[in-house]
């Protein structure tokens, strides 16, 4: 049964209790590889996902499953130490349920973090992208069902959906930082499995720059409900067919640990700056 406007109010007044009063001013979700940026946080307060009402587990590997609640350069945020996925089993609105609970706690602004296949044949492994549109052919969206218009309207606007003040704010942050930066789009693929080598070249042709199997279901609630949001990927692979090599998760998030101190930076800098 879809979710009701009540449902998410349940959770967001208990995720503020658990949470010891926190209102964030910025959530930030972090993708596969990247659940090291939730220890920079200061003064944190966990709360596992599984002890907010209505809110499903995440069951990735390398996904902790919590928010963490604190300050990152000098900003209340709220963090998601792994997300969820349709591939778990989820819908697209229980993918994307975290962000209206967070929403209902004041939360106005998005940073949406993910390891990705990198389509682009001119770019490299490692590289960071900025997403500045997405692309999703699969199934019902997270929108589905009655709409619920607390949140916002029936048929909401995505021409904005990623912050065009963010894009250049992290194409600053970037250039600020000596670390190069990619900007393009973001195509979705359910997953678990790896996208097939003819499936890369239709992305391709579609104009996917790369791929992934999230952030997606967030971003369109984000939209929906009034959010400004920012996307980042990590391009952790080259997408299936392109250099001949088999993909895995291993690779995804050794290029994560790589990559960690630039991204990390990176993160922080936009914070900063959002």
């Amino acid at each position: 049964m879809p979710f009701i406007y009540e449902d998410y109010k349940k959770s967001a007044d208990a995720l503020f209790e658990l949470s010891g009063g926190a209102e964030p001013e910025i959530l930030l979700i972090l993708g596969s590889g990247l659940g090291f940026m939730a220890d920079e946080i200061e003064s944190p307060v966990y709360v596992g996902y599984g002890d907010v009402p209505n809110m499903k587990r995440s069951t990735a590997p390398d996904h902790k499953g919590r928010f963490v609640f604190g300050r990152l350069c000098g900003k209340n945020v709220a963090v998601m130490q792994g997300r969820l996925h349709c591939y778990e089993g989820y819908s697209m609105e229980e993918a994307a349920y975290p962000v209206r609970v967070l929403r209902l706690l004041g939360t106005k602004k998005l940073l949406l973090t993910n390891a990705a296949g990198c389509v682009n044949t001119s770019w490299q492994k490692g590289d960071i992208m900025v997403i500045n549109d997405h692309i999703r052919l699969f199934g019902f969206g997270p929108l589905n069902g009655p709409n619920i218009s607390e949140f916002g309207p029936r048929f909401n606007d995505m021409v904005r959906a990623y912050d065009g003040e963010y894009i250049d704010l992290a194409k600053k942050a970037a250039g600020d930082l000596g670390i190069s930066i990619r900007t393009g789009v973001y195509m979705y693929f359910p997953g678990p499995s790896f996208e097939t080598p003819a499936e890369i070249r239709a992305a391709r042709v579609l104009g996917a720059d790369a791929v992934g199997m999230s952030t997606v279901p967030e971003a369109t609630v984000a939209a929906h409900c009034g959010m400004r949001t920012l996307g980042l990927s990590l391009l952790t692979n080259m997408a299936a067919g392109i250099s001949g090599e088999k993909l895995s998760g291993e690779e995804v998030n050794q290029t994560a640990e790589e990559s960690s101190e630039r991204f990390s930076a990176l993160v922080r800098k936009v914070i900063t700056g959002m």
